[in-house]
């Protein structure tokens, strides 16, 4: 019988990995974390959603993100520019203004008990997860880098690594999960990854100190909000990101081709692009900018499978679906919860295949479709976006995807219901809403992968 170093190895120790080692590491089995890097350190994607909170009350977590400092997230909004399209006109009883904003609050989430979420700094974030995974019996290695994962011993596999002091070691175990994020180990190792053409959106940011996070908002008790503000190049945006009371996260994303055709320094095109928005540009340029510029590029892919033979796939590894809706570290985390329950039913009959991971497998391709669907139909048509947030007939419909309850329909009624609505008006030329159409056509609505 084969000796393994440990029952499960996780590559990555950001959400999805340590989510993932602390859910398995409750569960009984010995979970070994391999972190190429040293926490703290600093990450995108700032912003949670709520569907978050099932993730922390399960792993008895909940406790320390309250009292860890992080900023209460109570809703999001999202602005366009005055002097830019007003959406004033109605159609089939929609409307829609140049605001839209939502409360967590109006709509009620099971498993969920409380009315906000969370903006954080990831490096506090993750470092205070994966000590978490620590304390619940995972063995967690920093500083060491996995180079490959040799699966040519049937059900044995060996993730190899460099460890600290760059020598060659290896540990065998049942399975690999692989939480590599962005770097996404084995979908290259195993030639899974699948490039988004459609969504080649490409992200500056900084953070900002002193920034009065009440410009471009109607009502100052939402300042806490994230904050999406639309800007007239074509599917492009500026996130708002609250990440302690006098600290902002200030993001600017763009279609990669818009600022490729740019031959300017990226921070001349980056405040090019706040300046598009001159109320905001105004009060950034008064406060202090407290990081260089970092980029973010080749943001949308998948994998043509997600789980395999000895494998699992979780996090960004998986699928990383454009950021508009902070959907990152919910996917994270819930890609964490659902393979875990798989991982921990096939643990006891020893048989770590890929059909063990069918519920995961499937559950997470129809959430991160009904995403990716949903993100679609936003930069298609974003008036259509703001009319339904602010449709009592679909508001909550709406908010249920905010808020990450997406895993449990096929295709959410809104969801269709806006798609039929964007086709309408891609076919008719003079329809009042045609000329805000966005650079995406219907077959965007198609799965990609």
């Amino acid at each position: 019988m084969a000796l393994f170093d440990f029952d499960i190895g996780i590559i990555g120790g950001g959400p999805a990995g340590a989510a993932t080692a602390a859910y398995l590491a409750r569960g009984g089995l010995s979970c070994v974390i391999f972190e190429r890097e040293h926490f703290p350190r600093p990450h995108v994607g700032e912003s949670l959603v709520p569907s978050s909170t099932r993730v922390f009350k399960e792993l008895n977590f909940l406790e320390q993100m309250d009292n860890a400092g992080f900023q209460r997230k109570y809703g999001a909004a999202w602005t366009a520019a005055h002097n830019g399209p007003i959406y004033e006109h109605k159609w089939e009883g929609l409307g829609a203004d140049c605001f839209a904003g939502v409360s967590f609050e109006e709509r009620k989430q099971e498993g969920v008990d409380r009315n906000y979420t969370f903006h954080v700094d990831r490096a506090k974030f993750d470092q205070l997860l994966l000590q978490h995974a620590q304390r619940q019996g995972a063995t967690v290695y920093e500083g060491v880098r996995v180079q490959r994962v040799d699966f040519s011993t049937p059900d044995e596999p060996r993730i190899c690594y460099t460890t600290t002091d760059n020598k060659d070691a290896a540990a065998r175990v049942r399975l690999v999960v692989d939480a590599s994020g962005r770097r996404t180990l084995l979908g290259n190792q195993l030639k899974l990854r699948v490039q988004d053409n459609i969504f080649d959106q490409y992200a500056l940011h900084t953070w900002f100190e002193n920034y009065d996070r009440t410009t471009l908002v109607p009502d100052p008790s939402q300042a806490e909000y994230i904050y999406v503000h639309f800007l007239p190049i074509t599917n492009s945006w500026i996130w708002q990101i609250p990440i302690t009371d006098t600290v902002t996260s200030i993001g600017v994303v763009t279609q990669k081709k818009h600022f490729a055709k740019s031959r300017q320094e990226r921070e001349t095109f980056f405040w090019e692009c706040i300046e598009s928005r001159p109320e905001l540009a105004k009060q950034l340029r008064a406060a202090q900018q407290m990081r260089p510029l970092t980029e973010e590029g080749n943001y949308s892919y998948a994998m043509s499978q997600i789980c395999g033979d000895n494998y699992v796939l979780v996090g960004d590894a998986a699928r990383f679906v454009d950021p508009i809706f902070s959907t990152g570290v919910s996917i994270a985390l819930n890609s964490a919860r659902f393979a875990s329950a798989d991982i921990l039913r096939a643990a006891e009959t020893g048989k770590f295949r890929k059909e063990s991971f069918a519920t995961f497998e499937s559950t997470m391709r129809r959430g991160t479709k009904n995403w990716y669907d949903f993100i679609s139909v936003y930069y298609r048509l974003n008036v259509l976006f703001t009319a339904f947030v602010q449709d009592q007939r679909y508001r909550l419909d709406v908010l249920k995807l905010l808020q990450g309850d997406v895993y449990d329909e096929e295709t959410p009624e809104v969801l269709g219901k806006m798609r039929d609505i964007v086709s309408q008006v891609e076919q008719n030329e003079k329809h009042i809403w045609h000329r805000y159409l966005g650079e995406l056509t219907a077959n965007a609505f198609q799965p990609a992968f």
